[in-house]
């Protein structure tokens, strides 16, 4: 494959948001209900957990077109690290949709610098650029589409004036990013010959797609809060893993299931339909328990989290093990060994190379990886554009400097063979200028300390009373001291783990 020239991260202008006028262009009144936020539609169905179905089925339409495809092998993380990928994706949607403007406009700009940056060409040398109007015009149609199928196929179809209600607040999605309304069609009969036409004539059996369907769910790796249950999470994933292969596959369009020759199981349409049925009973159960933003944020809890429910989560975890060992005493199967200790002896080259430095799973080590590194960086801190700037060429800057040192068959990337004979010269200058420059960011206030919420802010964890340097605050020479350690392989890190290296 061909991948995009490495290069140094431009600081591109943020399109001008559109979110503010979008409903005056699509002929809202006053007393109508809102494009965002409470009252709008799509907020109807963002706790649904249907909608999980839906994402996925979204998400395998994208990676169907060529370019979106492309981007995704070379850029994304969804194949080392889904779960991340899951919450950023959720974060993002939460605050494009929502009933606070700035942080509309705020998203927006973010979602347009990122997208930005990614652009290069493919396998057949076909070039592909995030910010091509018409693929983000498909993304958009593909959560349209995908909810109004969701709907269709638990029994519940959408009714017309529902479905345009709809259908105007996704083009005023696309509106806000700042993109032209026109690349979508202005009336709901004209969408569905734009998509039809898509369907037929541009979507591919990508790679990606094949990621998706067939490798994604059968290695899914457990979120961090579960991942101390190894072998529960295994046999649910080799359950559920296929379960939801299937369902996605046969709710795909027919045109494009029988052109990309994807499999035709006997009884999946009756599965699929049964399965967003029976989904879609949670609806019922109180809200509290089925609300998207509160199972995201347990998902995402590691297990050393001072959150009440980690507690809870590790207290079940631990009577399931002692379960496990009881069985173990009374059946004649072997004891397994159980996953090594978040903290102890550091990890050997190829399992720092594989969790840490590979973000993008592809078994080098490259552009793309630093830049992932960098974009959770920013996306963790909320950063603005000055100072995501200055992240991306301290990463850029580390990026050459390792390609100087560790890339010997000068085939532009580092394999796990180049790492592991010359990891030394992981820490090199630059990787303190990164630390750096990750400390100026997190520390807000500009106090040379990292205080309990800006640790927070950074980790996505709780305070857990002591800083990790003993003292009240996290100083600027613990902070760069520890992220060397761990950045190097010496050493590791709970709170650095759940920053890089977790799933």
């Amino acid at each position: 494959m061909t991948d995009a020239t490495p290069r140094p991260p431009s600081a591109p202008g943020p399109r001008p948001p559109a979110g503010r006028d979008a409903p005056a262009r699509q002929g809202q009144d006053s007393d109508e209900a809102p494009l965002f936020g409470p009252g709008s539609q799509f907020q109807q169905f963002f706790d649904d957990p249907r909608w999980a179905l839906t994402m996925i089925r979204a998400t395998v339409l994208e990676a169907a077109h060529p370019q979106i495809g492309a981007a995704l092998i070379d850029n994304s993380v969804f194949v080392a690290h889904p779960w991340r990928r899951l919450w950023n994706t959720f974060r993002s949607l939460q605050r494009m949709f929502g009933a606070d403007e700035q942080a509309r406009e705020r998203e927006a700009a973010r979602l347009n610098r990122m997208h930005a940056r990614l652009s290069g060409t493919d396998a057949r040398d076909r070039p592909y650029d995030a910010m091509d109007p018409g693929v983000r015009a498909w993304v958009v149609a593909t959560l349209f589409e995908s909810t109004v199928t969701m709907c269709r196929l638990s029994g519940q179809p959408l009714e017309q004036t529902a479905m345009e209600r709809l259908y105007a607040e996704y083009r005023g999605f696309l509106a806000a990013l700042g993109d032209e309304e026109g690349r979508l069609p202005p009336t709901l009969h004209e969408f569905w010959q734009y998509y039809d036409r898509v369907v037929e004539e541009e979507l591919e059996n990508t790679e990606a797609l094949r990621i998706i369907l067939y490798k994604l769910f059968d290695h899914l790796p457990a979120p961090p809060l579960l991942d101390g249950l190894p072998t529960v999470w295994a046999a649910g994933r080799a359950l559920a893993g296929p379960v939801i292969g299937t369902i996605t596959v046969a709710s795909l369009p027919e045109a494009f299931r029988r052109r990309a020759g994807l499999p035709e199981i006997p009884g999946a349409q009756t599965l699929t339909q049964g399965a967003y049925l029976a989904v879609g009973l949670a609806r019922f159960l109180p809200e509290g328990w089925r609300r998207a933003d509160g199972l995201a944020e347990l998902l995402a809890l590691t297990p050393d989290s001072d959150d009440p429910r980690a507690r809870t989560v590790a207290a079940v975890r631990d009577g399931v093990r002692r379960a496990g060992a009881l069985i173990r005493l009374i059946t004649p199967v072997p004891a397994q060994p159980g996953p090594p200790a978040p903290a102890g002896p550091p990890r050997g080259a190829e399992e720092f190379f594989d969790a840490v430095l590979d973000q993008t799973g592809d078994g080098y080590l490259d552009w793309p990886d630093l830049a992932a590194m960098a974009r959770e960086l920013a996306g963790r801190l909320d950063l603005d554009e000055p100072q995501e700037t200055r992240l991306y060429d301290a990463c850029a800057a580390w990026w050459r400097e390792l390609q100087s040192a560790l890339d010997t068959d000068g085939d532009g990337r580092v394999s796990r063979q180049e790492y592991a004979a010359a990891v030394p010269a992981l820490a090199g200058p630059a990787l303190i200028r990164v630390a750096e420059v990750l400390f100026d960011a997190t520390d807000t206030d500009g106090d040379q300390r990292i205080d309990a919420d800006e640790y927070r802010a950074l980790f996505r964890t709780a305070f857990r009373r002591e800083m990790p340097d003993g003292g009240a605050a996290y100083s600027r020479g613990a902070f760069v001291q520890d992220f060397l350690s761990f950045m190097a392989g010496r050493r590791r890190s709970r709170a650095y783990d759940s920053l890089l290296a977790d799933s």
